[in-house]
């Protein structure tokens, strides 16, 4: 496993990171004593970074993942985000939804609290309220740093701005097949010294050649005319993506975490081949970044 500094924080954190959304079922069906098992075992691996939300699962994800750090919460750091998206960002549910975050992960402090899809919501009420909550957290050790997430890249950049925050994620947004992240915002990240976590870097699933349910018929036909532009990355795998595309992510030195979203063990071991190191050829990653140069795929 590689590691790495996230950004001005000072954490130590493995350059593959778990993704909690697929832990709670959001997914598909899992199994409890599976999850557990598989959160153990990307620990034993070296895997040390761990993301969710109270969104997932409505709290299950993060109710699973305390349990599975009973007597290892030290070995993690340990991410999740404020609020759900039946609350509103106000002051008070920003506080009631961190106070249950803790309950649920069954911890005393939050190593990165993000503020989750800030476009949901109004930047004035963002600024003025969730984030003077989250502040007030920070100063009773509740949590140690604030992040904020969002695919909106322009919005993103407007928060970051702010100089209020520690770390962003994105997700989609640099992968192979949208690498829109890499113009702008990676490096007014890096200038800032913020930390970075790269969430769906398969794309929803269509990297994977299983696409998520919910996406429309323009952006699945968007995606297969691109798949075909980037075959020349096909190698071993009879079908997908996937190999490239973790390597896309894992590989690139400004990208702090890559989180892999998975709830199968099987999963989970194959994405850890990939954390060798070992990128792209130099060739091909130049191809890569000719190709939908300032392209977004899921607007």
């Amino acid at each position: 496993m590689e590691y790495t500094v996230f950004g001005h924080t000072g954490l130590r954190v493995s350059k593959l990171g778990l993704g909690g959304a697929p832990l709670a079922g959001d997914f598909g069906k899992t199994d409890e004593d599976e999850v557990q098992r598989l959160i153990h075992e990307a620990l034993e691996s070296g895997i040390n970074f761990i993301d969710t939300a109270p969104l997932y699962g409505r709290g299950e994800s993060e109710r699973r993942i305390g349990k599975a750090l009973i007597g290892r919460r030290d070995r993690v750091v340990l991410a999740s985000k404020a609020v759900r998206s039946d609350l509103t960002y106000d002051y008070s549910s920003t506080i009631r939804s961190v106070e249950d975050s803790l309950q649920r992960l069954q911890t005393d402090w939050i190593d990165l609290l993000q503020i989750h899809d800030v476009e949901s919501q109004p930047y004035e009420l963002i600024i003025n309220e969730t984030l003077p909550a989250l502040e007030k957290l920070r100063r009773e050790g509740k949590i140690r740093f604030i992040g904020v997430t969002t695919r909106k890249l322009p919005l993103l950049m407007k928060y970051m701005e702010t100089g209020r925050f520690d770390a962003i994620q994105f997700y989609a947004r640099y992968m192979l097949l949208d690498h829109t992240a890499k113009d702008e915002v990676m490096p007014l990240a890096k200038k800032m010294g913020l930390g970075v976590l790269n969430g769906s870097v398969l794309g929803m699933g269509i990297l994977a050649d299983a696409p998520a349910h919910f996406l429309d018929g323009e952006t699945l036909a968007k995606s297969k005319d691109r798949l075909e532009q980037i075959h020349f990355l096909r190698k071993s795998e009879p079908k997908g993506l996937i190999e490239p595309g973790m390597r896309f992510s894992l590989s690139h030195p400004d990208i702090h975490v890559t989180l892999t979203g998975t709830a199968s063990i099987a999963s989970l071991r194959k994405n850890l081949t990939f954390c060798d190191g070992q990128g792209l050829q130099p060739d091909e990653l130049d191809q890569v970044y000719r190709l939908f140069q300032g392209q977004s795929l899921l607007d």
